[in-house]
């Protein structure tokens, strides 16, 4: 129950910090960067790189600041890991 409740704490400190600041992470599947997510002024945005396969470069849904929420879902929808990480801006 801690490590649930550290878990939780520790994704909303990241949240509001990101929300704050601008923010880069790329988006990568196996060893291939495919796009970045972009937070500037509290604005989310997707940018995809060309060759970025279709089932990510059409996703058209929310994007609002959970990070591992929206990797979660990438990864459904490519039927494969996708892995987003945080770059220094």
């Amino acid at each position: 129950m801690l490590a649930l409740a550290n878990h939780l704490a520790s994704r909303a400190a990241r949240l509001l910090a990101a929300s704050q600041e601008p923010a880069l992470w790329s988006i990568s599947t196996g060893h291939l960067v495919v796009g970045t997510l972009i937070c500037e002024a509290g604005r989310w945005r997707l940018a995809w790189f060309a060759g970025a396969d279709p089932r990510l470069a059409n996703y058209a849904g929310p994007v609002d600041g959970d990070v591992e929420a929206l990797g979660e879902l990438l990864s459904a929808r490519l039927g494969a890991p996708v892995e987003l990480h945080s770059l220094s801006v």
